[in-house]
């Protein structure tokens, strides 16, 4: 029974990881494709293999965080484990189906708490690994805007007097700040299937140790890298398109601000929302431009999507650990 858990969790985990590339390939590509620096087909093979390298860049922080922070060694079943995986996936293709740009980490940390909250009660969260999470999910998105409006206001002080080559310059730019952008994504995002991986390893005796294997290294980085590549291409069109015009420079700017807080994320081991992050830099960089054209309603669905992920995700989860639970002799 062991041996088909431990393959059912890692089919699921990698589900996950597969939806987690395809709902976010948006993040990297849509503002590139927008301002017609680059094909959509270029562009998401370059975000794909980006996502591919940035697991084996910068650490296992994240991965740590997800598998041993959260809640308490003993309250972690396989049927927790199990729960908040088809949670975070069903939100994520529900999501994805209205087009929302959504967190996918989110997702996945509000059905651990929900899988818990049913499983063991309260007492089994840790408050401090919560406080953590909780920081780098919220306080990212409002970093990703400070941080694109500042870079715009310094660029565009920048170019004052510049000729229309500029546009050039930001056009082509934008190949390695989306690979660095990709490759952050990679870094933090496939961290969190790892993470439930190595989780239900260690729960059903595999490992003694929360230690990421090699193998779910690459593993997480295959099937987000071919998430990505497949393309969740109405997420792309909220992104490129609804919040204003996007220009080369507009994308420039928004996927540098973006790497920069999820890069710096990853060292820490916060986990965050990609997604987030990269929308408010995209409204950070057009509001310092011109307020004025940004379509701040579009902005509606995004908070809405923000604020009802944990607790329609943790709600879900708890109703899937009974379920599982029963199932699971």
């Amino acid at each position: 029974m062991d041996h088909l858990l431990i393959i059912i969790l890692v089919a699921l985990a990698l589900i996950f990881d597969f939806l987690n590339g395809f709902h976010d390939s948006a993040n990297v590509v849509a503002t590139m494709i927008s301002s017609r620096a680059m094909t959509p087909t270029a562009a998401l093979l370059i975000a794909s293999v980006a996502n591919f390298i940035g697991p084996f860049v910068f650490g296992v922080a994240v991965a740590k965080t997800i598998g041993q922070d959260v809640a308490s060694p003993y309250s972690i079943s396989i049927a927790v484990v199990l729960a908040a995986l088809l949670s975070a996936s069903i939100w994520n293709l529900i999501t994805w189906f209205f087009g929302i740009p959504s967190s996918s980490s989110h997702a996945l940390i509000g059905g651990i708490i929900g899988a818990v909250l049913a499983g063991s009660g309260v007492q089994a969260l840790k408050i401090e690994g919560l406080a953590l999470v909780g920081l780098a999910l919220f306080l990212s998105p409002v970093l990703g805007y400070l941080i694109g409006q500042i870079a715009m206001r310094i660029c565009m002080w920048s170019v004052r007097n510049a000729t229309p080559k500029a546009n050039l310059f930001f056009k082509y730019g934008q190949i390695p700040t989306a690979f660095a952008l990709a490759l952050s994504h990679g870094t933090n995002d496939a961290q969190k299937t790892m993470g439930i991986i190595t989780m239900g390893l260690v729960v059903l005796g595999y490992q003694k140790a929360f230690i990421v294997p090699w193998w779910v290294i690459l593993a997480s980085a295959t099937a987000i890298a071919i998430g990505t590549a497949a393309g969740g291409w109405r997420i792309i069109h909220t992104l490129g398109g609804k919040f204003y015009k996007i220009r080369p420079i507009h994308s420039f700017i928004s996927q540098l601000s973006s790497m920069f807080v999820i890069i710096g994320a990853s060292l820490v081991g916060g986990p965050v929302s990609t997604t987030h992050v990269v929308s408010s830099s995209i409204l950070g960089v057009g509001a310092a431009q011109r307020k004025s054209q940004v379509r701040w309603g579009v902005m509606g669905d995004i908070l809405m999507a923000w604020f009802l992920t944990v607790p329609v995700s943790a709600g879900i989860a708890a109703g899937l650990y009974y379920l599982v639970d029963y199932l699971i002799p």
